[in-house]
């Protein structure tokens, strides 16, 4: 059973076809994003430059998410495209801001 996206744990939804997918920034996923993308202060810089790829993104998304069940890595990237930047803005704030700020 998929559980909701709880904001005060730091957590992000992202629905792809029409399911919510629920983005928790654990220190592993963070960890696991980390070896893929580089230090994520670095990443942080380029969001905020405005210099943060798409490939980044849905590397991040798919890092941090929950409980993908049947979700494939192809599948999130084709979703992050077809949602666009506008959309997925807020699930990505979400996960840089608790990527800055810790759990509390």
């Amino acid at each position: 059973m998929r559980q909701e996206a709880n904001p005060h744990r730091g957590e992000a939804s992202l629905a792809v076809d029409g399911k919510a997918y629920r983005l928790r920034p654990t220190f592993s996923a963070l960890v696991a994003a980390e070896e893929e993308l580089g230090p994520l202060f670095a990443l942080v810089e380029r969001a905020g430059e405005n210099r943060l790829s798409l490939t980044e993104m849905a590397a991040l998304f798919w890092h941090c998410m929950a409980e993908p069940g049947e979700l494939t890595r192809h599948k999130l990237n084709g979703a992050v495209a077809d949602l666009g930047l506008a959309t997925c803005a807020k699930p990505l704030r979400m996960l840089l801001g608790q990527i800055l700020q810790g759990s509390g």
